[in-house]
């Protein structure tokens, strides 16, 4: 399994890298004997890497990086060439999953069972990769992780583990996960499915109809939330072939053209005792799930806003335009900078709640906020990207507009940002702080709240236009104050008083299109 052997090899390599580092030691002592005083005190100042703002390398582990590294150049010479052609015919390549339990990239954060084993952060890490190059390879395998294994390994029985998480942790099984009906999205609560027990053969019958339901037209495995006659809400394991069941594939998507989406229907499908999940009784089964996927989401979708970024940013420099780059125009400028810091902020958030998951510390609360903020932001990036793009954004072979179209769907599915909005809000309203932080801070929330001047007058006032120094280029010595260099590579951009006068700015972006209300990956 390619994770696992991560520590094995990294150990194997140890006399390498102490060579490595010699001669990187050895180079850097050589090159600082032929530097002048001055030069040295220059190069003293910490340097600004566009590519990781605030430093995210820093706070990887080894393997994580390693983990993260190998998975990119799997996703950008295997999935990269294909996304093209698969996103155009709306075809889902079956092969992929295979390839990606090979990797061992399916249900990484679990335990045994045939999975890696690795940390959450491992897990975001490759969401945010895989997602680099479409949103609907990271959905299908998102399902696969966090809504097939997850709910088998935390609600399963020990046989139910060893049935079918080892297949699906090598891609032979494909999953799929149902809960989204045609009149219940964002409340599960009032599903239709029913789960009718018999007790003369110790089975239950299902009948229902699921939708909007990633990977079901291929899955071999479903996981179905129904409602059984004593109220509760419980998970049932049915497989491909049981009678009665069906699940034919939902076409014409605008969105994740290039994953498999459909619906299950269930006609009186008889589903064995032994296949209902036992530790699972009540909605916190599936929602325990969704959290889980969430999560992986929050990441994914910064590493489609690096993409857009990155070929915006590339675009800029290359497009001419009244005799100059489009990168000398300051909206343009200003565009990027604002993409750089939201990914920026994203990514960061994403670390920290990754860590807190890790140590059992993570509340529901935390993953709606990321998930809604990233999302959301993601979208807001890729449509700007896409105007800066003009005309050329609109085609896919520039893949800005792909994006695009997939963070719409993503934005809504896991729940719209107006339900995440409500989910943090109502905890906002409705539980103290704890006891020591409103000590310390001699406040509760409410009376902060009722007097925002306390706070509010001290927060430093931010020229938009202007928010950083050396994004785009080296710090004007002629008085232009919007710089941006380290976007840019150094010495492309020439800034003068006059060509700023002369730039015409880019036209207005339309008006966002309103969220759509509802909707679910499941």
């Amino acid at each position: 399994m390619a994770l696992r052997g991560v520590s094995v090899r990294l150990l194997s390599r140890g006399p390498g890298l102490h060579v490595l580092r010699t001669w990187v030691s050895s180079a850097a002592q050589t090159e600082k004997g032929g530097r002048t005083q001055s030069q040295l005190a220059k190069s003293s100042r910490p340097e600004f890497d566009w590519q990781d703002p605030l430093v995210l390398e820093e706070q990887l582990t080894t393997d994580e990086i390693l983990i993260r590294d190998t998975f990119r150049t799997y996703c950008q010479e295997r999935l990269m060439p294909r996304i093209l052609l698969a996103n155009r015919n709306e075809v889902f390549h079956r092969e992929i999953i295979s390839e990606m339990g090979e990797l061992g990239v399916l249900g990484p954060t679990i335990k045994g069972y045939g999975c890696a084993g690795v940390s959450s952060v491992a897990y975001g890490l490759l969401a945010r990769e895989l997602e680099r190059v479409d949103s609907g390879y990271r959905s299908a395998m998102s399902v696969q992780s966090s809504l097939v294994m997850h709910p088998i390994y935390a609600y399963g029985s020990e046989e139910q583990r060893q049935k079918y998480l080892p297949q699906l942790a090598k891609g032979e099984l494909l999953g799929c996960f149902g809960l989204t009906e045609p009149n219940s999205g964002s409340d599960p609560s009032s599903m239709e499915t029913r789960a009718h027990y018999n007790s003369s053969n110790k089975s239950y019958t299902l009948n229902g109809t699921k939708t909007w339901i990633t990977n079901s037209p291929m899955a071999d495995l479903f996981v179905v939330w129904a409602r059984c006659e004593d109220g509760c809400i419980r998970g049932f394991l049915l497989e491909k072939g049981m009678r009665g069941l069906s699940a034919p594939r939902i076409q014409g998507k605008f969105s994740l053209r290039a994953s498999a989406t459909g619906m299950i229907i269930m006609d009186g499908v008889e589903v064995p005792e032994e296949n209902v999940l036992p530790g699972a009784s009540s909605l916190g089964g599936p929602f325990g799930c969704l959290n889980n996927a969430r999560y992986g989401i929050a990441w994914g979708v910064l590493g489609a806003s690096e993409f857009c970024l990155h070929t915006a940013r590339q675009y800029a420099l290359d497009r001419m335009q009244f005799g100059v780059p489009l990168a000398r125009n300051q909206l343009i400028q200003k565009k990027l900078a604002d993409m750089l810091t939201e990914i920026t902020l994203g990514l960061h958030a994403c670390l920290q709640l990754g860590r807190l998951k890790d140590q059992d510390k993570a509340a529901p609360e935390m993953v709606s906020l990321l998930k809604r903020n990233n999302c959301g932001k993601a979208l807001d990036i890729a449509r700007q990207a896409r105007d800066m793009l003009g005309g050329n954004g609109i085609s896919d072979e520039y893949h800005v507009i792909r994006h695009a179209m997939n963070l719409e769907a993503v934005n809504t599915y896991e729940e719209t940002g107006f339900h995440h909005i409500g989910q943090a809000g109502l905890e906002l309203l409705t539980s103290d702080p704890p006891a020591s932080a409103s000590k310390s801070a001699g406040i509760t929330g409410v009376s902060h709240c009722a007097q925002p001047d306390a706070f509010l007058s001290d927060l430093p006032v931010i020229n938009l236009l202007h928010p950083f120094p050396n994004l785009l280029g080296d710090v004007d010595r002629l008085g232009l104050q919007c710089t941006c260099t380290s976007l840019l590579p150094p010495g492309e951009l020439i800034h003068s008083t006059a060509a700023a006068e002369t730039m015409t700015p880019t036209e207005p972006s339309p008006d966002p299109h309103p969220t759509p209300s509802s909707g679910s990956e499941s």
